[in-house]
């Protein structure tokens, strides 16, 4: 069976014989839960569903979900089945059934549906749970010496629903390994955990004591990766269907066989796991930053485009990979196609930026070596190594190799110790992060009850929360999270920020900061009490701050329009990278890899402001997703969306999908204006923008400004222009005059200042202070002493404020005598409490200690003299 057929069958199993709702994978970045980075599991999602909190839309759920993990990133492409991206086929019972139905339904997709050897199967259970043992025993007939108790099979994180767990192995045959016993558990390939299913049947409280859960849940995963390999006969899941296409395109790409070198297939499966990981993070909107998720995605890329180097891949082939990858995955993630042109300019210019960084790295690892080598080590020290590795993400395997091609080693055990340092201090701040839902338990309300017409006026407090658990009242100054029975309040999402306004009670009055949405729909708003007390199930009047809401609703019209304008003038090839909306401004981001032309902005800007003035209704309707993705309405970049969606039309001019408020029409939004615009990331634009009165006000600041300058040149607003252009030809005339006298004074000053000059191999050398204002200056003396020094090498320096500026120059006579300035410039400007560099002929450095000036100038020297020694 293919991949897709496995998971197909899967899902169509449990969904059409076990009644289970089949959900479509959730995004790897996890929704209102601040404990996970990404989604590493398939029960991640549904976290809410389990703690009992929130109603599941079922009680038999089925999903793939998609996953990302790197804890074990350094074992990928080393061991059979570890990767960063993964799908985990799940089903699961929120207090529905129990052990029994999980146990016969997994034997029977098993055995019945992809025809699995029974004889091949073992399973471990806890040691015990007597109940799951004698359901594989007595019910299903697993002989006993298939089933191993082992003490690990028991899952739980911290307090809250834990219990048992069975995991199913498959005998893979004795080809993999003759010692079951020892394996089974282990990390062994012989017996393959293929599936896990885990019994939550206890609440583990603050003491540490279980007690029983009154309603049981099942969680379950099976590896899509690995049943693929069973089903498959491959040795490992990168010779299954699910990779081997993309390692047979990065095979033909660099021309390095699969299966002709450890090293090469080590290199080949790395690029086929990591493209699927790129691939998908950035479809679900991460983007390559120096945090967060996004540093996870760039170390992704980045370490892919460095195995391709290993290979010989010298030029950009991400693309060509993630081509690949989305014509497998398309039948169950048609989205992607959508997004593949985004995806693969995202990636694409990540890399062109990688292969700038890689080349300094290669620099500065050369420099290490040399470094060692001068003090007699043979081994470059482990942290030297791990910063190669945070710094420049070179893979410590990619160093040991440029190292012992110069007859050196690389300290291992260092490099390790310095990454499990930087491990625990990732585990250590994760910690700090509480996961738990942000309100109390909402099961036992009737959802269908609630309702969120738009209007204030009184209403039911229906449920009062604080810290994720249920009160009945709250004093003055305490945080809380509240559910009314009618919620005008709009809630977060689609960029837009949630609503604020007041909540008031018979003897309290809460000023509500925030509204979200769970899971099942339910708006919840967020505030702090201000006066008095408020009590559960009491009346309450809720006023929602309407003014900031139409601010809000201009901005997030003005979106819609920026977006369609932008695409008016650069073409449609401008996609979507994320927004947000706030009553003072506007943010957009987009694909675009240059920054814009003030013609550009001027068009953009003009577009969206004639459509202002026609003052065109705005239209709203609801409609089924595929008829409104039919009729060409754009989808939010990253957003869920359910069956029926909400369109927001301008007509002749924009149609979008979109949940948020908007005005009626455009004539409200006043007037638009840019207010910036620049680069936030690999080939990211970012533009700020603001309608209505905050661009009113931007206006009457911009008239004050040109009424001050005006004064200033003492003239009208009108004439501004002329006076700064009068202005200015008058300072550059006095600067050229300047520039004239300066260069005369260093001639001036030339007699003296070669008259230290050294001799070396005929190469004549030296080093001085000079007089210059700053960098620039000071690289024009210097180019006035090359006239004069002929096949010799100078340093120079001066004092620019409060810091030291160094440029040293060699002719090439010098350079070839041996002779790097940018070695020379860089030990000169540690001397002063700086650094820098440059090439054999040109360098320049600076420093901060200005009073050790004249250390460094001598250092310089001396560092000119060794090297033609």
């Amino acid at each position: 069976m293919k991949g897709n057929d496995i998971r197909e069958s899967y899902l169509s199993f449990f969904e059409n014989q076990k009644g289970h709702l089949r959900l479509k994978s959730f995004s790897l970045i996890p929704k209102d839960d601040p404990s996970l980075l990404l989604i590493g599991a398939g029960m991640a999602p549904l976290k809410p569903y389990f703690t009992g909190k929130v109603e599941p839309p079922r009680h038999r759920v089925t999903t793939s979900q998609k996953c990302i993990r790197t804890g074990d990133i350094e074992n990928v492409g080393h061991t059979a089945r570890h990767h960063t991206f993964f799908e985990m086929l799940g089903n699961f019972s929120f207090g529905d059934y129990f052990k029994k139905e999980a146990i016969t339904w997994a034997w029977e997709f098993l055995t019945e549906v992809i025809k699995l050897d029974k004889s091949r199967l073992y399973v471990t259970i806890y040691p015990d749970d007597t109940e799951a043992h004698d359901y594989w025993h007595k019910m299903i007939g697993l002989p006993e010496n298939h089933i191993y108790p082992l003490s690990d099979n028991f899952w739980e994180i911290g307090e809250g629903p834990c219990g048992p767990d069975s995991e199913i192995f498959y005998d893979q045959g004795e080809e993999f390994g003759t010692d079951p016993e020892n394996q089974m558990g282990g990390d062994g390939d012989r017996f393959l955990e293929i599936w896990n299913l885990v019994f939550s049947q206890y609440d583990r409280q603050k003491d540490g004591s279980y007690l029983p859960l009154a309603k049981k849940n099942i969680d379950t995963g099976a590896g899509l990766e690995r049943l693929a390999a069973v089903l498959q006969h491959k040795k490992n899941n990168f010779e299954t269907d699910l990779f081997f296409p993309i390692i047979e395109e990065a095979a033909a790409l660099s021309g390095v066989p699969y299966g002709k070198s450890v090293q090469g297939d080590v290199a080949l499966k790395v690029i086929s796991d990591h493209a699927r990981a790129i691939t998908n993070m950035i479809a679900d909107g991460i983007l390559p930053s120096n945090e967060g998720r996004g540093y996870v995605l760039r170390r992704i890329l980045r370490r892919a485009v460095r195995f391709g180097k290993l290979l010989g891949i010298e030029n950009a082939f991400m693309g060509q990979m993630i081509d690949v990858v989305i014509n497998m995955m398309k039948p169950a993630y048609p989205e992607l196609v959508d997004k593949q042109a985004f995806i693969k300019k995202v990636a694409g210019v990540e890399e062109d930026r990688f292969h700038a960084t890689l080349n300094a790295g290669t620099d500065l690892l050369s420099e290490m070596l040399e470094d060692s080598r001068k003090k007699q080590n043979t081994v470059l020290s482990g942290d030297k190594v791990f910063k190669l590795y945070d710094t420049y993400g070179f893979p410590w395997e990619l160093t040991d190799e440029i190292a012992k091609e110069q007859g050196m080693t690389i300290d291992k055990e260092g490099f390790e110790a310095a990454m499990a340092e930087q491990k625990e201090r990732a585990r250590a701040a994760r910690a700090k992060v509480s996961a738990k839902v942000a309100t109390p338990d909402t099961t036992k309300l009737d959802a269908s009850t609630l309702t969120t017409e738009d209007k204030d006026g009184e209403t039911k407090l229906l449920l009062l929360g604080k810290d994720g658990k249920e009160i009945t009242e709250a004093a003055d100054g305490t945080e809380v999270t509240v559910i009314l029975e009618n919620n005008p309040f709009h809630a977060e999402g689609g960029g837009q920020i949630g609503d604020t306004g007041t909540i008031t009670g018979e003897e309290g009055m809460i000023a509500v900061e925030d509204t979200k949405k769970l899971p099942d729909g339910i708006i919840y708003v967020i505030g702090t009490v201000k006066e008095g007390v408020i009590r559960e199930g009491e009346t309450v009047k809720v006023s929602v701050d309407r003014t900031r809401r139409e601010d809000l609703a201009r901005n997030h019209t003005g979106t819609h329009m920026l977006q369609a304008a932008l695409r008016r003038v650069l073409g449609d090839q401008v996609n979507q990278a994320g927004s947000l909306v706030l009553p003072d401004k506007l943010r957009f981001d987009f694909t675009w890899p240059e920054p814009l032309s003030p013609k550009q902005m001027a068009d953009v800007e003009q577009i969206v402001n004639d459509e202002i003035i026609k003052a065109t209704d705005v239209n709203i309707t609801e409609m089924p997703l595929e008829e409104a993705k039919k009729s060409g309405a754009m989808a939010l970049f990253g957003e869920k969306y359910g069956d029926i969606v909400r369109v927001v039309t301008i007509p002749g001019f924009s149609k979008e999908l979109c949940g948020g408020s908007h005005v009626r029409n455009t004539g409200e939004l006043g007037s638009f204006r840019l207010i910036s615009e620049g680069g936030i990331g690999s080939g990211i634009r970012r533009i700020e923008a603001v309608t209505g009165k905050a661009a009113y006000e931007m206006m009457k600041k911009d008239r004050q400004l040109l009424a001050e300058a005006a004064g200033l040149l003492k003239g009208k607003p009108e004439q501004v222009p002329e006076k700064i252009e009068k202005a200015l030809a008058s300072e550059k005339e006095l600067q050229h005059e300047l520039e004239k006298l300066k260069q005369q004074q260093t001639k001036d000053e030339l007699g003296s200042l070669m008259k230290d000059v050294q001799e070396k191999k005929g190469v004549p050398f030296f080093g001085a202070i000079v007089h210059a204002g700053n960098m620039d200056e000071l690289r024009k003396a210097a180019d006035v002493v090359k006239t004069k020094l002929k096949g010799g090498a100078f340093i120079l320096g001066t004092v620019s404020g409060d810091k030291v500026n160094l440029v040293g120059m060699a002719q090439p006579e010098a350079v070839k005598a041996g002779v790097h300035m940018g070695k020379v410039v860089s030990r000169a400007a540690k001397i002063c409490g700086g650094g820098g560099g440059g090439k054999p002929a040109v360098a320049q450095a600076g420093g901060r200690d200005t009073s050790k000036l004249d250390a460094a100038i001598a250092e310089g020297i001396k560092a000119i003299s060794e090297m033609l020694d």
